[in-house]
């Protein structure tokens, strides 16, 4: 009797302004859970991003390069979460939970998202104990005003988020 295999495809969506340590972390090992993860790159405009949308997944596709995972692909969305995840064919929505705040907030979404589609389900994955302090918005202001960034992010992210922090005349007082 043959056996039909069905491909398990992955989504970790999120705005990645700009990709972290943390957001690697759970790439890597979200990318070992699933035949296929996709990053999906998203627009919210309400966490002011420091990054367009296509400079954003350009960082977050040479970050996957770097890492040397070939199950991951990533594209841009600006669509509700689970529309899109059913577009990808995506039986699974991988999360990073840094804190007990990041599970009060992932809880409230993933039950919203199974009133939406209950054939989804959300997997969470807690980041590295080292890496859980780490967000992007944190990221971006310690680099505002003159901070090392180097435990945060990759060389090749930190060299962006500084041209452009340099670019734009937002670097601070420091």
């Amino acid at each position: 009797m043959a056996v039909s295999v069905t491909e398990r495809i992955g989504v970790y969506p999120g705005t990645f302004d700009p990709i972290t340590l943390g957001h690697a972390d759970i790439i890597r090992r979200g990318a070992k859970l699933v035949d296929r993860l996709i990053i999906g790159v998203t627009t919210n405009l309400s966490k002011n991003p420091l990054f367009t949308p296509d400079e954003r997944i350009a960082m977050v596709e040479r970050e996957v390069a770097a890492m040397g995972i070939d199950n991951v692909s990533v594209v841009g969305f600006n669509a509700l979460l689970m529309k899109f995840a059913q577009k990808q064919g995506a039986t699974v929505i991988v999360r990073g939970l840094r804190a007990v705040a990041d599970f009060e907030y992932e809880y409230q979404m993933a039950g919203m998202n199974q009133q939406l589609n209950s054939a989804i389900e959300t997997v969470f994955l807690m980041a590295d104990v080292s890496l859980q302090p780490i967000a992007s918005k944190l990221v971006k202001e310690i680099a505002m005003f003159g901070g090392d960034i180097t435990k945060f992010v990759s060389t090749s992210v930190r060299e962006d988020v500084m041209a452009r922090i340099e670019q734009n005349g937002l670097l601070g007082d420091y």
